[in-house]
């Protein structure tokens, strides 16, 4: 082989190279980290737990309020994970891994207490969305929210008590 081949052959060895380089950094997504500003008016009453804490993220409420049935036997389902990640009707991104909800009337911000009447097991969530659009279902619940309270972890929906929480003057 000449020099000449040998130059040519290795600048064609680089080329390849660096292109295949600049291909596989041109698929990585860029990781874009946004700080929402928390809109609860009281944050002390709001435990949240931090990516690394293994603690969970929940919803408490305090001394002064007081729970008002709002619905019996309400059929409640749970958002799919295609969902994560999209705006909410209020403005808010969705995260299946909080303590959220999804009602037809109810005013976003509302703290409701979510019971499920097979086992009594509960949750606090805050509505932040519109819907479910489906005529027989009252509420959806996060993913995370929905498997705390359910008996069978492969069920979509289940029977559950709404009562809302509200504060008293």
């Amino acid at each position: 082989m000449s020099n000449k081949t040998t130059i040519i052959l290795s600048i064609l060895i680089i080329t390849f190279l660096s292109c295949g380089f600049s291909y596989i950094n041109s698929q990585t997504k860029p990781v874009n980290l946004k700080v929402i500003q928390d809109t609860l008016k009281n944050p002390k009453n709001k435990t949240v737990a931090s990516p690394t804490n293994t603690e969970k993220d929940s919803i408490t409420i305090d001394k002064n309020s007081k729970l008002k049935i709002y619905k019996k036997s309400a059929h409640a389902s749970y958002y799919s994970d295609r969902f994560n990640g999209r705006k909410t009707a209020n403005g808010s991104r969705f995260n299946n891994n909080k303590y959220t909800a999804a009602h037809k009337k109810l005013p976003f911000g509302t703290k409701v207490k979510v019971t499920n009447e097979a086992n009594g097991k509960f949750v606090i969530v805050e509505i932040t969305d519109r819907g479910p659009f489906v005529k027989t279902r009252e509420i959806d619940l996060s993913k995370r929210a929905f498997m705390d309270i359910t008996k069978n972890k492969g069920a979509g929906a289940m029977k559950v008590t709404i009562e809302t929480i509200e504060k008293i003057k």
